[in-house]
């Protein structure tokens, strides 16, 4: 299985990361890609992806919470990450109404430089959006005849979002968000109307640790060994095979973000 989105850059893997990914690879998490938040994180992404290759890859972008901090002059470095063979996707980017870390006018100023890169770049956008799904939808619409794909990450949304990503062209990231039995009722409805070649699988690790794992751990930080946790979860709402589900996300995965096969 690939995991699309691990914030492996994240303080909290400072001290065990290598045997964090070991753990993963030996639950069956072949690949990880490495969520870049803003201008540092992706440097060290990049980093982390070109240490381990056949592993990880990694995004270079600006969060909405950081959008505040982005600057245009910034724009040169992250061509230059964009450049590198580990680097497969243009953000995290997008638009977040919910904590307004960052003014509104920022985060879409933010988003539409992000958006113009990535269609000069020929890479996909991993996307962000949280309450902001009118202006996150009209800035994809006006640009979606430029970009190559991209993934609606960690999607938590109902059938009406899911639909107008889907006509996007846009894939869908599912996280372990589908295990909580609290705020997950809409997503569990709008998986099954994900079409198969359109379905991803991440953890988001360190957050969004799954709740119904048992036993509970006694960290409540998430790690990309619990990807296979998510997918059984994803293909038990579903009604089909964890195989199927692993299969169909890992090659997903692989042609969304032009990764190699290191099996191969």
């Amino acid at each position: 299985m690939i995991d699309i989105g691990s914030n492996l850059t994240h303080e909290s893997f400072a001290s065990d990361r290598e045997e964090v990914i070991a753990r993963a690879m030996n639950a069956g998490v072949v690949q990880q890609i490495v969520t870049g938040a803003e201008l540092a994180s992706s440097i060290e992404a990049s980093i982390l992806a070109a240490a381990q290759p056949a592993v990880l890859s990694s995004t270079a972008g600006v969060h909405p919470h950081h959008a505040a901090g982005f600057q245009p002059a910034q724009l040169a470095e992250f061509r230059r990450l964009l450049a590198l063979p580990g680097t497969v996707a243009v953000g995290e980017c997008g638009l977040d109404y919910h904590r307004n870390f960052s003014p509104h006018e920022a985060q879409r100023a933010a988003f539409a430089a992000q958006l113009e890169l990535a269609a000069e770049v020929r890479k996909p956008v991993f996307l962000h959006q949280r309450d902001a799904h009118a202006d996150f939808l009209a800035m994809l619409t006006e640009f979606a005849p430029r970009l190559c794909g991209g993934v609606a990450h960690c999607f938590t949304g109902g059938i009406g979002e899911l639909e107008a990503y889907l006509a996007l062209g846009l894939s869908v990231g599912v996280t372990g968000w589908i295990c909580d039995e609290r705020r997950g009722g809409a997503l569990r409805e709008a998986v099954p109307r994900i079409p198969l070649e359109r379905l991803l699988l991440e953890t988001d690790a360190p957050y969004l640790l799954p709740r119904d794992l048992l036993p509970q751990p006694r960290s409540r930080r998430n790690e990309p060994g619990n990807l296979p946790h998510i997918a059984d979860a994803v293909a038990r709402v579903r009604g089909e095979a964890l195989s199927l589900v692993a299969a169909a996300t890992t090659r997903n995965a692989r042609r969304l973000f032009s990764l190699d096969d290191p099996a191969r």
